[in-house]
């Protein structure tokens, strides 16, 4: 295909402009007793209005291809003035149903969006500083005689960069989805006046044009004529101007300040300052010259932006200005010059499976103790004698991304289809294997990658095989050492024979991975980059180098300013919270440190805010299909619905599709270590509580909107929070579930998790907590894990093989997503203790290394399906519970009900019974299920019923069904029309 302009680049980091605050995962419009909108319908055209607000070009350029023809000309069609701010142009696409395209003002300036062509659909669309919506901006809402109506919209707490009014007068039609575009008005403000004909009154809902709606709790609103204005799901008739107090913005931002500029290969990183403004700033225009490719602007969000795919070894010059909301732009800011490097032997790939996560059962591993695939990347750290390692010949660091790709259909024949794998960012500490001590963000960890095993390459080859890659991800705290490119303490290092061995001298020239050996040191754990003995400039530590009066272990003399802490000063408030956690359950559980080696960020800053949404971005173009965040709990809920989730969201659908950002799978761990539904009765610290969105505004500042928060919802206790049917069946129907209060992040099952001692009593706690989840069919279900077992055990489940089997039959057919801890499925190192710190050998702990048991060849035809295998992962294989795990996995494969069914217990006798259904998309399945236990199930619809394990057939004419106990870790699973027995008898499912 000719393409005579820049060519697209991998989205960069932090390129989504207007990304950050807008509500997630809200699709459609808002259920609500109006007259269904009426669908847009596909036309061969594309209206395209562009804006120019701050784009100070003369001219604009729409550069464009349908899709599946053929690119214009360079600089392309000139658009014609709209309306105020706005520049449009009609394309025909002829059959096309989209088109590709980008803009420039045919001098050679481009809008780069991120180095990739916006993906533009048919019908009005616009485009206005990367974020692209639909509604005509310019549209006349009737010019007639009649009454009107003035409305005011509030996103004070939203943050949407776009905002439509869909709207009905009183007897009249609805608007087309998704409405007309309002105007900003003045801050938080969006303003539309509309005619209403002979109507006293409209109908109306909010959206931000890109399928996210002010669901106004089901609702529409009813606004009357004359002016109003919308707040909090509040009408407020004859109102005042909202804005009519706000004196015109007219002054513009600071000019950004502190910007550099690095470059890895032909990837350069660009990073600066916030810059201020009397009334904010919304958002950073970087622009790029240099190369052969022209000018390009980028409008980003946040304060860094990783600009990919540039030519090799070429000189560019980045300047960036800062934009509020009325768009002022600031002056440039100084130039930051760079020069990249070689070309990467290979582009990056990847895109996300998108498909429904409930389809996925998952096999997590801790990736540097599953299997060694390249022993040159194997490190040991400071404490690899001491540990008993390397007597082991055991090194921390030993499995490797290699090794994971080498053993993906190991995974695949166990039956599995996507991965959970441990942090993959550089990790600085002594004991940092698990990748939970990460140093930098944006940099992935060489002790795990090799030459053709690449992180990329990972994702690349599950992806080939069916199955999917979900990052752990850590969102609240980086390693005492702080993050590389936000902030990284200096300490008072000792150079005297106590602390010789453990502080490095400075090597000016060598910047530590991990991996790399300094020469001076023969250390890849080198730290002689962080100490300093002489007291630094600008130092905040109280009394540098004095000693404490206290001693190490060892019997050392401790000084002042050694070591990182929350109390030393040594942290910046802007960066980083400067407490303990004194009290696990109370608000200081989200706003200090955990742990002495876990250096709390302020997530309430701006800077650290866009430092973690541009890193992980980076992670989100790589094609990942989902996140798993660690110590969720320990964020406010409030800060990851404005700022963290939304821009997860807004990435996903930008880079990939608004299905693809659906079906991105975010599920949290939010530890709660009780047995009850609400953690010590405090619904912040309770997992259920991160899966809804906020329920009122809070002030614009993050900090205060934390605190706001946590006490509203305190006050309101758990019996005032919002309840949900999602996961339950009404009778025996499956019913749309309402997401439209749906905060973007699942759980992990934590009760389930905690009460899976036994399998029965995991099940009654599952059920009780369903109704306060937005929606339990998405709940991560496991029994132990690299932290914990049941009851919170310090041990790996060691309940016997039989009580294993009943409890993945329970998990592989009730709601949630089944889930298995590496080496659970020959019950490995059970009754082990998980983690015994940095001092004791990792082969005696819940953490050992697996890849002993995945020696040999295998060949995998599909999942569960292995067609052969020798060596000692030939002995694994036939372990019990493997057998179990494939079969389990087969059956849930092959019946909808028991991926994505809502469930019901209603008019069922028996322990452990259930009955399932899923309907949609053409498919409807109904399963009756009864783990261990016998059961009986009435008021069931009539029809021929086939157990998919034994292949029993039975036909219920009187709405009655019963079942005989199957026996401990057995199954029954009666599927209504089902096509019998799935797979071969095994030692529990026969």
């Amino acid at each position: 295909m000719r393409r005579d302009r820049p060519p697209a680049r991998g989205w960069t980091a932090g390129a989504l402009a207007g990304g950050l605050l807008a509500l997630a995962a809200v699709t459609g419009p808002p259920a609500a007793p109006r007259t269904g909108p009426a669908a847009a319908t596909a036309t061969n055209t594309a209206t395209i209005y562009y804006s120019t607000k701050t784009r100070a070009w003369s001219a604009t350029y729409l550069h464009y291809a349908p899709d599946g023809g053929s690119w214009t000309t360079v600089p392309g069609t000139r658009m014609q003035p709209a309306c105020t701010d706005w520049v449009k142009l009609t394309v025909d696409l002829g059959q096309a149903t989209g088109l590709q395209a980008t803009f420039n003002n045919g001098a050679g300036t481009w809008d780069n969006n991120g180095g990739r062509n916006y993906a533009l659909g048919t019908g009005d669309i616009t485009v206005a500083d990367g974020v692209v919506a639909h509604s005509d901006p310019c549209a006349d809402p009737g010019s007639g005689t009649g009454k009107t109506a003035t409305v005011y919209y509030s996103t004070q707490s939203l943050g949407w960069t776009t905002v439509n009014l869909h709207y009905q007068p009183a007897g009249g039609t609805w608007t087309t989805v998704p409405g007309l575009g309002m105007e900003s008005a003045c801050t938080g403000w969006w303003k539309r006046t509309v005619d209403l004909g002979s109507a006293t009154s409209l109908k109306a809902a909010f959206n931000n044009g890109n399928g996210t709606w002010d669901n106004n709790n089901g609702a529409d609103y009813t606004v009357p004529s004359g002016t109003s204005t919308v707040k909090n799901n509040t009408v407020t008739a004859n109102a005042a101007d909202p804005c009519a107090q706000q004196q015109p913005d007219t002054q513009a931002p600071t000019a950004p300040t502190g910007v550099t500029a690095s470059a890895t290969g032909t990837s350069v990183v660009v990073s600066w300052q916030p810059a201020t403004d009397d009334r904010g700033v919304t958002g950073y225009q970087v622009t790029r010259t240099g190369g052969t490719k022209g000018t390009t602007v980028t409008d980003v969000t946040s304060t860094v932006l990783s600009d990919t795919g540039l030519e090799p070894d070429t000189a560019y010059a980045y300047t960036v200005r800062a934009v509020d909301a009325a768009g002022n732009l600031s002056a440039a800011s100084s130039t930051a010059r760079v020069t990249t490097g070689s070309a990467p032997d290979k582009p990056a790939t990847g895109t996300p499976l998108g498909t429904d996560p409930r389809k996925d059962p998952i096999y997590f591993v801790l990736t540097a103790r599953f299997n060694d695939g390249d022993s040159s990347n194997n490190r040991g750290g400071s404490q690899h004698v001491k540990s008993g390692n390397a007597a082991n010949d055991d090194p921390m660091f030993r499995g490797d991304f290699k090794g994971l790709i080498d053993k993906l259909d190991y995974i695949k024949g166990l039956g599995f289809s996507a991965v959970w794998i441990t942090p993959v960012v550089l990790n600085r500490s002594d004991y940092d294997y698990h990748g939970y001590h990460g140093y930098d963000f944006y940099k992935v960890d060489p002790r795990l990658e090799s030459a053709g095993a690449s992180y990329q390459d990972l994702i690349d080859a599950a992806h080939a095989k069916g199955m999917k890659i979900y990052q752990d991800v850590v969102y609240n705290h980086s390693s005492r050492w702080g993050a590389k490119g936000l902030f990284t303490p200096t300490v008072y290092g000792v150079r005297d024979s106590q602390w010789s061995w453990y502080y490095d001298a400075r090597n000016e020239g060598f910047e530590y991975d991990g991996l790399t050996v300094e020469p001076q040191s023969g250390k890849s754990y080198y730290n002689g980059d962080l100490w300093s003995t002489a007291e630094p400039t600008g130092n905040t530590c109280l009394n540098w180098g004095k000693p404490t009066g206290g001693k190490s272990a060892e019997g050392y003399t401790l000084y002042n300013c050694q070591w990182p802490s929350p109390t030393s000063g040594m942290f910046p408030k802007a960066y980083y919270h400067q407490c303990w956690i004194g009290n696990w359950e109370g608000e200081d559980a989200r706003s200090c440190w955990l742990h002495e080696d876990l250096a709390d960020f302020n997530t309430e800053s701006a800077p650290v805010q866009n430092y973690l949404i541009g890193a992980y971005d980076k992670y989100i173009d790589m094609g990942v299909d989902g996140f798993r965040v660690d110590t969720a709990v320990h964020i406010p809920r409030v800060t990851w619905n404005r700022r963290f989730l939304p821009a997860i969201h807004e990435r996903v659908a930008q880079r990939f599709g608004a299905g693809a950002a659906e079906n991105f799978f975010v599920f949290g761990e939010v530890a709660a270590f009780v047995n009850d539904k609400w953690n010590r009765g405090s619904p912040n610290h309770s997992s259920q509580f991160y899966t809804w969105k906020e329920r009122r505004e809070y002030s614009a500042d993050d900090a205060t909107a934390a605190l706001e928060q946590y006490e509203y919802e305190q006050q309101q206790g758990t019996g005032n929070q919002p309840t949900s049917t999602n996961a339950f069946l009404d009778g025996n129907a499956y019913h749309t579930p309402d997401h439209s209060r749906f905060s973007g992040m699942n759980i992990i099952d934590m009760r389930m998790h905690m009460n899976f001692g036994d399998a029965q009593n995991a099940f009654g706690n599952g059920k009780d907590s369903d109704d306060s989840v937005n929606d339990a069919t998405y709940n991560v279900v496991y029994v132990d894990s690299h932290d914990y077992g049941p009851n919170k055990s310090s041990t790996r489940y060691s309940g016997g093989t039989d009580a294993w089997a009943e409890n993945m039959s329970l998990m592989w057919t009730f709601r949630g997503i089944p889930t298995l801890y590496y080496g659970s499925e020959i019950e490995f190192q059970k009754g082990a203790r998980i983690d015994c710190g940095p001092t004791c050998p990792l082969a005696t702990t819940g953490r050992a290394y697996y890849g002993d048991h995945l020696k040999g060849s295998l060949t995998v035809s599909d999942f569960s399906k292995v067609d052969a295998a020798s060596g000692e992962i030939a002995t694994t294989l036939a372990q019990p519970l493997v057998k179990h795990l494939q079969r389990l996995n087969q059956i849930r494969r092959a019946i909808p009900a028991l991926q994505m069914g809502q469930y019901s217990t209603d008019g069922i006798s028996g322990g452990m019974a259930f009955k399932r259904r899923y309907t949609g998309g053409g498919t409807d399945s109904f399963a009756l299920v009864t783990v261990s236990g016998a059961a009986t199930y009435t008021g069931i619809p009539n029809g021929t019923y086939r157990d998919a394990v034994t292949g029993d057939v039975r036909t219920v004419t009187g709405g009655t069904l019963s079942v005989a106990a199957p026996g401990k870790g057995n199954l029954r699973v009666y599927v209504l029309n089902g096509p019998g027995r799935i797979g071969a008898d095994g030692p529990y499912l026969k």
